[in-house]
């Protein structure tokens, strides 16, 4: 045998060694990576990964303003002058004014739940679905039958809107960070444009790397 022969054969050894190490590198990075894992928690549980807005902070909002806003002398005034009536409540715009993207819908259908199920007012759709209701209103006319079909001007008006804004204010320096969240929510007399209550709810993180 010559000389190329066994060159060839160390080559080809060479090589083999050389895949045989990549694999192993390969099998060993992938079997010692953590695995993920979930696991389901109780939904009222305060868990804080980042730091940025959460459940958590919707659900203190939502239980902070539902106690002020149902426990209020805006609705004992309403009936007072009202023969006992309800007042009845719109939600217009939330609006978010801070650093993050957050979602006001999450408490603020817990308010409107709230609110349904205490009775002590009444609430009607805000624009959009009042929108899709007044559509289905417009069909009823051409394809219900007379008996079924909903009248027009039967709406109930209301009597105060629900409006609102999310601000933030965030400290930095080195490692650490401070995040400051200010949540207000306004009653306003659609008549009169009263404001007849003011909610508020402050959330304070700090937060160290």
């Amino acid at each position: 045998m010559n000389y190329s022969f066994f060159k060839k054969i160390n080559d080809l050894m060479e090589k083999l060694y050389n895949i045989i190490t990549i694999v192993f590198i390969v099998a060993i990075t992938f079997g010692c990576a953590p695995k993920r894992q979930v696991q389901r928690v109780e939904t009222d549980q305060t868990i804080d990964l980042s730091g940025r807005w959460n459940d958590s902070d919707s659900r203190s909002v939502s239980e902070e303003m539902i106690k002020q806003l149902l426990h209020d002398n805006w609705i004992s005034d309403f009936n007072i002058q009202n023969s006992g009536k309800r007042p009845i409540l719109i939600v217009g715009l939330v609006k978010n004014k801070s650093h993050e993207h957050i979602d006001a819908n999450t408490f603020i259908k817990d308010i409107e739940k709230a609110i349904i199920q205490d009775g002590s007012a009444r609430l009607v759709q805000a624009a959009d679905k009042r929108e899709a209701l007044r559509n289905e209103r417009v069909d009823q006319q051409d394809y219900a039958s007379s008996e079924t079909a909903k009248n027009w001007g039967l709406e109930l008006g209301a009597d105060y809107m629900l409006q609102g804004t999310i601000n933030s204010v965030v400290d930095t320096y080195k490692k650490e960070k401070i995040i400051y969240y200010q949540i207000n929510l306004e009653l306003s007399h659609l008549e009169t444009n009263e404001i007849v209550w003011i909610g508020e709810k402050k959330i304070k993180k700090y937060i160290r790397n």
